[in-house]
């Protein structure tokens, strides 16, 4: 199993004028993303008992996510007020004191042997005590199973850019596999270029760093030559949940290609990451082009051409 641990939260996405709510947040997308793509896929981050709590594991378990080490709380859920300009989205959250803020790592449950795998990210890492928390949890699995990462950087929700800069450090360098999007690197390496950034990373442990350029496509560093794969063209309706998807669509192939392990991790190969690539861009590609965080079923996947 998959599990996938970091925030769940609810966008408040425009519409007209005022607000929808939907189920989201960085993670939780990513779960529900594995999910529906066939994969056997866990989650764990606190809960809220409040009606959004509902709201969220409605889709996770409509995904076939199993949410057994969710802990539950009576704290408030997470909300996060979309802006879209020219498709893009920025946001503006509402944070403090709710359920998944204030996870410790006394909270955290026993992490079964059927656990295969660990994917964290998104701002879940940058607050404590949720972010020491989820160091805490790597930390405690990362010599038995592969982790990947996904800071999905927020610079206005970084309030002290050294202590998180240095948390990452940490995190990269017991992360098997690293994603990073071209705004990432620019905060991460501002006097690099991209492909030097994520070259730079590499070298700091991950086995492969994928390098996500929207419509650019993706890239993977890794001990061999640089992969690349094209991004498949459609009609952006917005990038909510974009690379949270990528994330999903490599996941699922790595696993699907039976190298999701440690051993499997030290024997990959061109083909399989090419896979892996081509697999998470077109789930991405699926994800814009519908509004919101709305990541493709397997058969919408398989039936997109070629």
């Amino acid at each position: 199993m998959i599990l996938c641990s970091g925030e769940s939260l609810i966008d408040m996405v425009p519409e007209g004028a005022s607000y929808r709510p939907l189920p989201g947040g960085a993670v939780y997308n990513t779960a529900i993303a594995l999910g529906r793509m066939g994969a056997d896929t866990g989650y764990l981050w606190p809960i809220s008992r409040d009606s959004f709590g509902q709201t969220l594991l409605g889709p996770l378990a409509e995904a076939h996510v199993d949410t057994s080490l969710c802990p539950r709380s009576d704290r408030l859920t997470t909300l996060a007020f979309v802006t879209l300009t020219g498709g893009e989205a920025r946001y503006s959250f509402y944070d403090e004191g709710s359920a998944g803020r204030m996870l410790t790592a006394e909270d955290l449950p026993q992490i079964p042997d059927r656990v295969s795998a660990l994917f964290i990210g998104g701002i879940s890492l940058v607050p404590d005590p949720c972010g020491a928390a989820i160091e805490a949890l790597v930390e405690r699995v990362r010599h038995r199973i592969p982790v990947m990462i996904d800071p999905n950087i927020r610079p206005f929700f970084i309030q002290n850019a050294d202590a998180y800069r240095a948390r990452l450090e940490r995190l990269i360098a017991m992360a098997d596999l690293v994603k990073l999007s071209g705004d990432d690197l620019e905060w991460l390496m501002p006097d690099l270029s991209h492909e030097a950034a994520a070259a730079s990373i590499l070298t700091k442990g991950p086995r492969v760093v994928f390098q996500t350029g929207g419509s650019a496509g993706a890239r993977a560093h890794w001990s061999g030559e640089v992969i690349s794969a094209r991004a498949v063209r459609v009609e952006v309706a917005d990038t909510i949940g974009a690379g949270d998807t990528f994330n999903a669509g490599v996941l699922a192939a790595l696993d699907q290609a039976g190298v999701l392990s440690r051993e499997g991790l030290a024997r990959l190969t061109p083909e399989a990451i090419m896979a892996a690539l081509s697999q998470g861009t077109r789930a991405a590609a699926i994800t814009v082009s519908r509004p919101g965080a709305n990541p493709p079923w397997a058969h919408e996947l398989a039936a997109l051409p070629a």
